[in-house]
């Protein structure tokens, strides 16, 4: 069954199940005990520690573990605001962060005085420096946050030139990296970021573990209190199992960056898989940076394996519940809350309209993909393409696509 959906969730890799079956098959043991079971889950956490920092160039003091990229997230910006003086709450998000990073920021404005700014992107979703730095107050602004690669549409960002903006006016960078911190991986030192937010299960780790990598010398405020752990930072037992996990996924997915060969081949991949959609959809539009395909020049990347397409005329809902009746899995890029879709925040913010936005579906691979599976995701969308056919019938300049017969007629 074809897998494409990466960049919800990796499966887990072979070497992450090693480090943790150790931990799981003998009796489970806090990690902040003694005795010599205590101990030795310890040094699993440890290593981790350093597996982890060497992924994203830090060094393993700064590496908190937390519950995963949403807690890392919000360990930041919550932590960091409350870190400056009331009058010094002003923040600057680009407009295309994740959730964790909008939600809180928006908590922030409610609940502890502080101001929000959103900095615009362009179609491609790419930050402009020079926009971002009319936005900032020097000495007022406490946090920048501006993620490393988009977990939407793939799009890098210049991490380096807004970290050296943000700095420049007294505030600290955060850098989601949940998504890039593999390929094409992130250097937190050199490219001055002082939050660095990392999920395990976008490495090919365990869900339920992630990390805030936090600079030497910057400030935050914990969200949690308790046992103290993780220098006071987030305090709680530390799950050994999981982030023994984390820290064998954090060395493969290394090792595949040092190498190269891993970016070559899901680059090859991606561009295979754009082919054969085009060959099915000679419409379909890319969402985002446009990859190799597009001939060199083009700065800032971005995620060798992620490709958002928009089918223009289907609508992403009717398109992926045909692609999951052949077994495909892949997702839309707009999200579900309280049974509604909504358009994606990033799509609108790169300029779709909103019935732009919910005809994009997101496929994305990673170190497990092949091409066997890419080439049966593009016969299975030729195959759904064609019962979607537009047709005459259906809302006046938006025909109703066959699949919504199919169901009877649902309702939109």
């Amino acid at each position: 069954m074809p897998y494409l959906d990466y960049a919800a969730s990796a499966p887990l890799r072979a070497e992450a199940l090693a480090a943790m079956l150790p931990l799981l098959e003998r009796p489970a043991a806090n990690p902040s005990s003694q005795h010599g079971q205590g101990r030795a889950a310890r040094t699993a956490v440890e290593t981790a520690r350093e597996q982890v920092a060497a992924l994203v160039g830090a060094a393993p003091a700064e590496v908190v573990f937390t519950s995963g990229g949403t807690e890392a997230d919000n360990l930041a910006v919550k932590g960091a605001v409350l870190a400056r003086p009331a009058t010094d709450r002003h923040l600057v998000c680009s407009a295309v962060e994740h959730h964790a990073v909008l939600d809180a920021a928006a908590w922030a404005e409610a609940d502890a005085g502080a101001r929000v700014d959103l900095a615009p992107v362009d179609g491609l979703g790419r930050v402009d420096p020079e926009r971002l730095a009319a936005l900032l107050e020097p000495g007022r602004t406490a946090l920048v946050a501006v993620m490393a690669a988009n977990n939407e549409v793939g799009t890098g960002q210049p991490v380096a030139a807004v970290a050296a903006l943000a700095h420049a006016a007294g505030a600290v960078l955060l850098c989601d990296a949940v998504q890039a911190a593999g390929l094409p991986g992130v250097d937190m030192a050199g490219e001055g970021i002082d939050l660095l937010a990392l999920a395990a299960h976008k490495l090919g780790g365990p869900t339920g573990v992630g990390a805030l990598v936090v600079r030497s010398g910057t400030s935050l405020r914990p969200l949690l209190h308790g046992g103290g752990q993780e220098r006071g930072l987030r305090s709680g037992t530390l799950p050994a199992a999981a982030i023994a996990g984390f820290g064998a996924a954090a060395e493969a997915a290394q090792a595949e960056r040092r190498t190269g060969a891993a970016a070559t081949a899901l680059t090859a991949l991606r561009s295979r898989l754009l082919g054969g959609l085009l060959a099915a959809a000679p419409d379909l539009e890319v969402n985002g940076h446009p990859g190799p395909w597009a001939g060199a020049g083009a700065p800032e990347p971005g995620l060798p394996g992620l490709l958002s397409v928009r089918f223009p005329g289907r609508r992403a809902e009717d398109l992926l519940l045909l692609l999951d009746r052949h077994g495909v899995a892949c997702s839309a890029g707009s999200a579900c809350a309280s049974g509604a879709v909504t358009p994606s925040h990033v799509l609108v913010a790169m300029g779709r309209g909103p019935a732009e936005a919910r005809e994009t579906v997101r496929f994305s691979l990673g170190h497990a993909s092949t091409q066997a599976e890419v080439d049966a995701a593009v016969a299975a969308v030729a195959q759904a393409l064609e019962v979607l056919a537009p047709e005459a019938a259906g809302e006046p300049g938006r025909p109703e696509p066959r699949a919504a017969q199919a169901r009877g007629g649902a309702a939109r």
